[in-house]
């Protein structure tokens, strides 16, 4: 698929970055504003934002079935979201450490996604290095949080506040570009249509 249809199949989706931007930033405000909450709190909070996520990427795959590389990022992206919001769901008395591991495994395959929608976008659309920073974000806090998974339960909440909201911000504003972007594209067919 030419990048200008990739656009138009990710313009029609564009809701669903807005909707996993919004969740990912009601996660981050939430580990924030409760940082010392039990860890099992903070398992169900992330389980709940996981399945959403999961489920977005999902909807995306399937709205993108011509495409079968950004389907199928999509895919490994939303399978691997919902497997563990359902493991955090379903286990809630997981340890902090198993926590740590799902949440790194889920930043890291995030950021190898978006590094690669970034890259394939790079002719089409301005600025979206925005995409590829919070690729490289992603992968960062991931590797830090395998690194380091015996850090402080507050330290530990705290980073995966910060970085819940500021992927959440990059997801949105990407959504309303696409969605900008898109429409876009669309007077032009029209325009040139008539």
């Amino acid at each position: 698929m030419l990048p200008e249809g990739l656009i138009e199949g990710l313009g029609r989706t564009w809701w669903l970055f807005v909707l996993r931007g919004a969740a990912a930033i009601a996660f981050g405000v939430l580990a924030l504003v409760w940082p010392g909450v039990t860890v099992t709190v903070l398992v169900f909070l992330f389980g709940v934002y996981a399945l959403v996520d999961g489920i977005g990427s999902l909807l995306a795959a399937w709205r993108h079935r011509g495409d079968l590389v950004h389907r199928g990022h999509h895919l490994g992206e939303g399978l691997l979201a919902l497997l563990i919001g359902v493991i955090a769901l379903v286990w809630p008395d997981i340890t902090a450490l198993a926590l740590i591991v799902l949440i790194a495994l889920w930043a890291l395959t995030t950021g190898i996604v978006e590094i690669s929608l970034a890259v394939r976008l790079r002719r089409v659309i301005t600025n979206e290095w925005w995409l590829a920073l919070s690729g490289v974000l992603s992968i960062l806090v991931g590797i830090i949080l395998l690194v380091r998974p015996g850090a402080g339960a507050l330290a530990i909440a705290i980073v995966i506040g910060i970085y819940a909201i500021l992927f959440g911000v990059v997801l949105t504003v990407f959504g309303l570009r696409l969605r900008r972007l898109s429409q876009g594209m669309a007077l032009r067919s029209r325009g040139n249509a008539g």
